[in-house]
């Protein structure tokens, strides 16, 4: 996942240096007329990926460790920039702090089949940085800084270990670990001045943490007769932290007069602020994905697990058709419609504490590939634009998207415990489990459009899901069960794309999308029946766009 996220990013940040670099006069060498030099202070929001990794003090895991913790982003950044007299250089010092609506949660300590392993969470709920900046202010008069940056890093996490079902014969033990961990940060971004007074941002952020550690909870180890050999003692397990960020970012220089436009400032091809408008065109997506459900053991919020499905590397090609229409009020309407195929992933379904397998069964891990299935989505988007000109607007909409995805697994084959009996030995060419989902949020979120020179567009959006709802059903086919699904909960998604025109009307681009959702409080039924539990899902796809649009 991060290589393909980090791949996106720096496809569409070396376009801009490319573009950057090879657009008419945008790198010539005129006597720059206007500077960076100065104090600001600004907002930001976005997408946090942060990577939460286990060590497994018993052994090598047969499966899981690595905690994969997206969510959404808001914070501001404070900064000084000074541009060295008579050139393009400008050096900067800067310190940010966000707020994260970030979790996640995966399998730890799974040794052995024998044992019941655990359901290791991350909660990582802020992030800082106090960084220097280097950057280099491109175009005839130096409104686009393109910078890189680097310095140390904190971040808050909430760590906790949680024995999956014993047997349904003991209570679950916990252990938990809340830790604010120092490290560094690199990253790079663009950065534009729309006016004197403001300038719009886009950037990415790695974050590398030290070690801490946690204890694994005491639990059970029971041979496959079902004899018990014993409790085990807990363990301290050391715990690699690392997060990236993508922010969209405003910023206000101090002292500068807020409503001041530049003296240059004139109107890019082919917008016209005063009238209509209108922009369509075709994407291709070329995304990865993961749906998970944790089942829980107990009570409704028990974070001991029964069962886990995880469906991971979900490669999926998909065309859109999309549109954005303004008004002469800087009202916007801007939305899309996708379809395409899911081509490749697998499926692991674990299962703890079983009494129904022959013999007994402390871990259960079944893995299966799956075959070529659909999605689609949506989203409708309506907007003002707060800030706008002949070459920038940066507006706030509401908005709502819609995902719809199938999974479809016909082989299985047992990796933990092959004494179990399921999938032992392995099956191929059956059907063996679908889960049909669909996804419906609600979006509030911040659009940025920047004219970077006649020919170099920027645009990027970022939205805050308050509502997310989710409606699945898994039909387990050997079994002849059918189990419905639903919850709610919150999510974000990040969108960016940097456009060339090739003519005034005429584009092409190359972007990256990131959609995360999970549900806070879910329920299921089995063939019909309720449970007594709260099980959560969690979805994501992010991937690389490319795109061909015309502007009328």
């Amino acid at each position: 996942m991060k290589t393909c996220v980090i791949g996106g990013i720096a496809a569409l940040l070396g376009l801009g240096w490319a573009g950057v670099a090879n657009a008419a006069d945008i790198l010539e060498t005129p006597p720059v007329v206007w500077s960076w030099t100065g104090g600001y202070a600004g907002v930001n929001l976005g997408l946090g990926v942060g990577s939460t990794d286990v060590s497994d003090p018993f052994g090598s895991s047969i499966y899981g460790d690595d905690i994969r913790t997206p969510g959404f982003l808001v914070g501001g950044q404070l900064g000084y920039n000074w541009q060295m007299p008579n050139t393009r250089w400008v050096f900067g010092l800067e310190g940010d702090a966000d707020w994260l609506d970030a979790e996640g949660t995966n399998t730890c300590f799974a040794f052995s089949g024998s044992y019941v392993s655990s359901n290791c969470r991350a909660r990582p709920d802020f992030v800082g940085t106090l960084t220097g900046r280097v950057g280099y202010a491109a175009g005839p008069a130096g409104h686009t800084l393109l910078y890189v940056k680097g310095g140390a890093a904190v971040m808050h996490n909430r760590i906790d270990a949680t024995t999956n079902n014993l047997y349904g014969a003991f209570a679950p033990s916990s252990t938990s670990e809340s830790n604010t961990s120092w490290g560094w940060t690199a990253g790079v971004g663009i950065e534009q001045a729309i006016t004197p007074a403001w300038s719009v941002k886009a950037e990415y952020d790695y974050l590398g943490f030290g070690h801490t550690d946690i204890d694994s909870p005491t639990s059970l180890f029971v041979s496959p007769t079902g004899s018990v050999v014993g409790f085990v003692p807990g363990r301290t397990a050391s715990v690699d932290q690392s997060m990236n960020l993508f922010k969209i970012g405003l910023n206000y220089r101090f002292g500068a007069d807020a409503g001041a436009q530049f003296a240059d400032a004139a109107p890019a091809p082919a917008m016209a602020p005063s009238d209509w408008s209108f922009e369509g065109g075709i994407r291709y997506w070329y995304s990865s994905g993961r749906f998970r459900k944790d089942l829980a053991a107990t009570s409704s919020s028990s974070t001991s697990l029964i069962s886990r499905l995880t469906y991971d590397k979900l490669t999926a090609h998909s065309g859109e058709l999309y549109g954005r229409v303004d008004s002469p009020w800087d009202v916007f309407l801007k939305g899309n419609v996708g379809l395409g195929k899911i081509v490749g992933g697998h499926m692991n379904d674990e299962d703890w504490g079983l009494f129904t397998a022959a013999p007994f069964t402390s871990y259960s891990n079944t893995d299966s590939s799956l075959t070529n299935t659909h999605l689609n989505y949506a989203t409708v988007d309506l907007g003002y634009d707060f800030l706008h000109g002949g070459d920038y607007k940066v507006g706030a909409f509401v908005g709502y998207n819609r995902v719809h995805e199938k999974y479809e697994a016909d082989d299985c084959a047992q990796i933990a415990s092959p004494s179990s009996g399921i999938c032992s030995p392995s099956i191929s060419g059956t059907r063996v489990i679908t889960e049909t989902d669909t996804w419906n949020s609600l979006r509030l979120g911040v659009s940025t459009d920047v004219w970077l020179s006649d020919r170099i567009r920027l645009t990027g959006d970022a939205a805050y899901l308050p509502y997310v709802h989710f409606k699945g059903v898994d039909n387990h086919w050997l079994r002849n069960l059918v189990i419905d699904e639903s919850g709610h909960g919150r999510g974000a998604q990040l969108e960016a794309m940097m456009s060339y025109y090739v003519t005034p009307n005429w584009s092409i681009g190359v972007g990256g999308r990131y959609w995360t959702m999970r549900t806070t409080s879910g329920s299921d039924k089995f063939n019909g029946t309720p449970t007594n539990r709260d099980d959560t899902f969690r979805y994501q796809r992010y991937g690389l766009l490319l795109q061909t649009a015309y502007k009328f």
